[in-house]
C-alpha cells in the first residue's frame, strides 16, 4: 500500500485557495473581464502554466472565485440558521457587509447581468445561487406565516421572488448612486412591512 503524500496535498490546497484570493483582488480591481491569468498568477509569484495546473480556463477561475464567495457569505452571516426570523436578520447583516466591500459586489453585480445567457460561465453558478438564495427566504417565510408573524395576504413565494429581486436590484441602484441609496434601510423597511412582529 503507497503512502499518501498529504504534505504534497495541503501545499496543494493552499496554493489553490491563494490564487482564489488573489483572483477576487483582481476581478475586484478590474472586473472579470478586465483580468488576465498571467496577471493573477504575478500576484500568487507562480508561472501562467502553474496557474493553469489548478484552474485550466478563466472561467473555472472565475467559478471557484464566486463559490468561495458563497461559502464564506453562509458562515459568516449563518445563513443556513433555521428557517425564521433569524435568517432574515443574517440576510440584511450580509447587506451590510456588502456595503463595505462593494468591489466584489460591482463584480457580482455586472456577472449576474451577464450570465442570464445560457452559455455564459458563470450561467449554471447563478442558476444554483438564486435556487438556495429563494429556497433559504421562502422556507422562513412559511415559518412566519404559520406562526402568524407574517401580514395576513401575504404569499410566501411572492415575498420571497421580490425580496430577492430587492437585494440584488438596491445593489444596482447604490453602487450607481451610493449617496442616495441606504441599502440595509431600504431591505430593513420592506420586510418589516411583511411582519406583525418588530424584526430587530
Amino acid at each position: 500500500m503507497r503512502a499518501v503524500d498529504t504534505g504534497g496535498y495541503l501545499k496543494g490546497r493552499i496554493r489553490r485557495e491563494d490564487i482564489i484570493s488573489a483572483a477576487a483582488v483582481v476581478y475586484g480591481e478590474v472586473g472579470y473581464h478586465g483580468a488576465s491569468l498571467r496577471e493573477i498568477a504575478k500576484r500568487v509569484g507562480i508561472s501562467h502554466a502553474g496557474l493553469l495546473y489548478y484552474f485550466p480556463t478563466k472561467e473555472a477561475l472565475l467559478a471557484a472565485v464566486l463559490e468561495r464567495r458563497d461559502a464564506e457569505d453562509a458562515e459568516r452571516e449563518q445563513l443556513a440558521s433555521p428557517p425564521g426570523l433569524e435568517v432574515l436578520r443574517h440576510y440584511l447583516a450580509l447587506a451590510s457587509h456588502n456595503v463595505r466591500h462593494p468591489g466584489i459586489v460591482d463584480l457580482y453585480t455586472r456577472l449576474a447581468a451577464e450570465a442570464v445567457a445560457p452559455d455564459h460561465p458563470a450561467h449554471n453558478y447563478f442558476r444554483k445561487h438564486y435556487d438556495e438564495a429563494r429556497a433559504g427566504v421562502r422556507d422562513s417565510f412559511r415559518v412566519l406565516s404559520e406562526r402568524g408573524d407574517l401580514r395576513t395576504g401575504v404569499d410566501p413565494e411572492q415575498a420571497t421572488v421580490a425580496f430577492i429581486a430587492l437585494m440584488d436590484g438596491l445593489q444596482v441602484q447604490w453602487l450607481t448612486t451610493p449617496d442616495q441609496i441606504d441599502l440595509v434601510g431600504s431591505l430593513r423597511f420592506y420586510l418589516q412591512s411583511l411582519l406583525t412582529v418588530p424584526l430587530d
